[in-house]
């Protein structure tokens, strides 16, 4: 009787998780989450550990096909990274930690409500999380504005994430300005730059040297 209440007998989901990547692949990320705790227990100290495709189907009922597609997602949002090492070779699993706290954090605080007086009041977090490159990519590509994903996070890294003196609210309005500043390049064809064209520009230019 014990085995069925104890920890390893269950899997932890969060709901608001599940809604954005979804239901499989928030299965799989939290069997990998327990099998973890398992090596990290037993003195894994790097943060790869190891699982077959068979153990996973056998814990949490995903077919290796369905593990692949989830695997997928998970990967592209940088929540897990994998890697075949070994004679025979395995695959190992790396947790991005850091980032699936991020991303609960933007999930569960972005928008919030409470109830005051009878009346639903939303409550918006001005919390800034760093955009991933994948997320730039897809944001650029949905606009096709042709933005360069990895010239803009190397460059508003490097400002600390900071606009002029303020930090940075959103990085979408950022990629916005952007575009608009490239649209007007091309069609006034301006004599000069403001201060944020010339350190776009020195940082592109610089990036090319590199």
């Amino acid at each position: 009787m014990k085995h069925l209440l104890s920890s390893s007998a269950f899997l932890v989901l969060n709901k608001e998780l599940a809604r954005q990547i979804g239901l499989k692949e928030s299965v799989l990320l939290a069997d990998l989450i327990s099998k973890e705790e398992y090596f990290i227990a037993n003195g894994m100290t790097d943060g790869w550990f190891f699982n077959t495709e068979a153990n996973i189907e056998q814990d949490t009922t995903l077919t290796p096909f369905q593990q692949r597609k989830c695997l997928k997602t998970l990967k592209k949002h940088q929540i897990v990274e994998t890697k075949r090492r070994g004679v025979p070779a395995k695959q190992y699993f790396k947790i991005n930690e850091q980032l699936v706290v991020k991303f609960l954090n933007n999930l569960s605080l972005t928008k919030c409500t409470t109830i005051n007086k009878n009346k639903v009041i939303t409550i918006h977090n001005k919390y800034f999380n760093k955009p991933t490159t994948f997320e730039v990519q897809d944001y650029c590509k949905l606009r096709n504005n042709n933005i360069d994903a990895e010239a803009f996070i190397d460059f508003y890294e490097s400002k600390g994430w900071m606009v002029g003196k303020n930090k940075m609210k959103g990085w979408r309005a950022c990629i916005r300005t952007w575009e608009m500043r490239a649209k007007n390049k091309k069609t006034y064809a301006p004599k000069s730059m403001s201060k944020l064209d010339a350190q776009i520009n020195e940082w592109q230019k610089a990036k090319e040297l590199l």
